[in-house]
């Protein structure tokens, strides 16, 4: 117990928020959707024969298939409407191959995520030492991305092809009663196929997460790097010296529309007292009252 708390505490899960491993994350969840919905698939339809001796009718035919969909090994028993007993009849086609391959990838892709988090985190620094890692990664992903391309094209053919060979309406062809006057063929419940629909959109959904994925082990390679410009220094501007350098504060607009002049009116009121005196002395002193007597 303590070996796995000291590895718990030594990983580096900081690595599960960055796209590398949150997108790793996402492809180990599609991955299981996508093979556990076609995997685990089991279908059935229901047909009725009517015959025109009502004794000799099947009204509840069931007819049940399942994942690899090798239809050519499903048996169901429909009646003859000539009196003997009921005949045994085959669906058509195996479409086994492209099923089973896209499970196959699924299971892989699985099985490759699990691995790819572990090193991511506990093994994060030996991944990234002399950038093998990272092309190894890189390549594997490549491969990853065109699988599931490919398969799931093909299982969307494959599952199509199913549709049509399951359908009651075509399995209705197989039986010669049908085709015999007086006799009713008619389907009474159709195979629900949501989940294989789902299936190969899941597979679609994996194509593109892998295909994105790409760019972000592509930049842990560390190729791009030597074709990146660093941005471009920025001048910074140099500060004050003192506070009342120029620009350590703005100036004032009102004192320059006044052409920076200031009256000094303590100089205008020297100037007053100076001419006042000088008046007085032109004008004499006014003289004594006894000599105006």
């Amino acid at each position: 117990m303590d070996v796995v708390n000291q590895m718990v505490a030594q990983g580096q899960f900081r690595v599960l928020k960055v796209p590398l491993g949150f997108i790793k994350i996402l492809q180990w969840f599609f991955a299981i959707f996508a093979f556990s919905t076609c995997g685990s698939y089991s279908g059935m339809f229901r047909m009725a024969v009517e015959c025109k001796n009502r004794t000799e009718s099947n009204l509840s035919i069931e007819v049940e298939f399942e994942y690899p969909f090798r239809l050519h090994q499903v048996q169901f028993f429909a009646p003859t409407c000539k009196g003997a007993a009921a005949d045994q009849f085959f669906l058509v086609g195996d479409y086994s191959s492209s099923s089973e391959f896209f499970v196959t990838i699924g299971v892989f892709t699985f099985l490759y995520c699990m691995a790819a988090l572990s090193i991511y985190v506990f093994f994060f620094e030996k991944y990234k030492e002399n950038n093998k890692g990272p092309l190894i990664d890189l390549g594997v992903t490549a491969v990853f991305a065109f699988m599931w391309l490919v398969s799931s094209a093909a299982w969307a053919k494959g599952l199509s092809d199913v549709k049509t060979a399951t359908n009651p309406d075509k399995v209705l062809t197989l039986i010669p009663a049908c085709e015999e006057e007086g006799n009713s063929c008619r389907e009474m419940h159709d195979p629900v196929m949501s989940g294989l629909n789902t299936s190969v959109a899941f597979g679609f959904i994996n194509l593109v997460l892998w295909a994105g994925n790409l760019w972000f082990v592509f930049k842990e390679t560390g190729i791009i790097a030597p074709f990146m410009r660093p941005p471009p220094p920025q001048e910074k501007a140099a500060a004050p010296e003192a506070y009342g350098q120029q620009g350590a504060y703005e100036a004032d607009p009102y004192a320059s529309n006044q052409g920076g002049y200031q009256p000094d009116y303590n100089q205008q009121v020297h100037n007053q007292d100076a001419e006042y005196g000088q008046g007085y002395v032109q004008q004499g002193a006014p003289t004594s009252f006894s000599n105006q007597m």
